[in-house]
């Protein structure tokens, strides 16, 4: 196809969640709902953080980066699909796009790495509790956080710059319900078999490697574990491991299928699920994951309501 007919000023137009969906106002409503359970939870999880000094340890200053990522991850697409939704508008500039996507794959690369250190908090914490101090200092979680975001940034520097230059010759509907990287390309005149490529490659850099270390580490903690001989110290290892994992298998499974697979292996539909998992649900189950199982945030939780109750029932 010739690229003489492209068009490089027009708007894009955001078809939406299941275009073809008979009762995708429903589900709408679901999204909604979670999204209000996604900031409210990553939020009191926040709060918690911050107001309990029992909480101001490496590990939950780490977790506090990945509810602000989840945070700013759901609330980069959620809100500009609802606007869509009941305005009946589903227009959205170059620059909006662009900075849609910016954001998205900042956030996204941000807590690949984040979700690796913090596996690698628990290693220390685990297999060498005593230097844990030393090893895992506040200048250390600096550094964390500052690698996990400059790399996230980098890697969304290069995927927002090469999709945003696409030639697109054709029909501009992106079928997605946000600018999403794979549905950009399906819409170019180019040949982006090439960058496939590069895609998978930084795949293997920021989700296989990532995983790797992930899994390296929880095998010499759970090897550590089964030689502990107090119960209640395995047991509170083996609930914030499980934890972690968990959270690493929803985040990065969805990725590999949406970035480490052929493009044109799955149709629109399939990424579009894909993709409300990976930043609608996960964000949401996050805060659930880590504080249901884990007996620091419910203490936290529950001092925090008594305080509460006392001061109401004293006023």
């Amino acid at each position: 196809m010739e690229e003489e007919n492209e068009t490089l000023t027009t708007d894009f137009t955001l078809l939406g969640l299941f275009p073809n969906m008979k009762y995708v106002s429903i589900l709408i409503y679901i999204i909604i709902l979670i999204y209000l359970a996604a900031v409210i939870g990553n939020f009191i999880l926040l709060l918690l953080i911050w107001m309990d000094l029992r909480l101001h340890t490496p590990m939950y200053f780490l977790l506090s980066q990945l509810s602000l990522i989840d945070l700013a991850l759901i609330s980069s697409t959620v809100p500009k699909m609802m606007v869509n939704f009941f305005s009946g508008r589903k227009d959205i500039t170059i620059v909006a796009c662009g900075t849609q996507m910016f954001f998205f794959f900042t956030l996204g690369g941000a807590e690949c790495i984040l979700l690796t250190l913090m596996a690698y908090d628990q290693y220390v914490a685990v297999c060498n509790p005593l230097r844990y101090a030393v090893i895992i200092n506040h200048e250390v979680c600096l550094q964390m956080v500052i690698v996990s975001w400059t790399g996230g940034i980098l890697v969304s520097t290069v995927h927002t710059s090469y999709t945003m230059n696409l030639p697109i010759c054709s029909s501009r509907e992106i079928h997605h319900f946000f600018c999403e990287m794979p549905a950009i390309m399906k819409i170019s005149c180019k040949d982006t078999s090439t960058y496939e490529v590069v895609v998978f490659v930084m795949g293997i850099a920021f989700i296989i490697i990532p995983f790797g270390f992930i899994m390296s580490s929880y095998t010499f903690i759970f090897l550590t574990v089964l030689h502990m001989k107090s119960p209640q110290g395995r047991n509170k290892a083996l609930a914030t491991c499980s934890s972690h994992l968990t959270v690493v298998s929803f985040y990065l499974g969805p990725c590999v299928y949406m970035y480490m697979t052929p493009g044109s292996s799955h149709s629109p539909d399939q990424e579009q699920v894909v993709s409300v998992f990976c930043t609608v649900l996960t964000p949401m189950l996050n805060p659930l994951i880590y504080s249901l199982r884990n007996k620091d945030v419910v203490g936290a939780f529950q001092k925090v309501l008594r305080k509460h109750l006392a001061s109401k029932w004293k006023t």
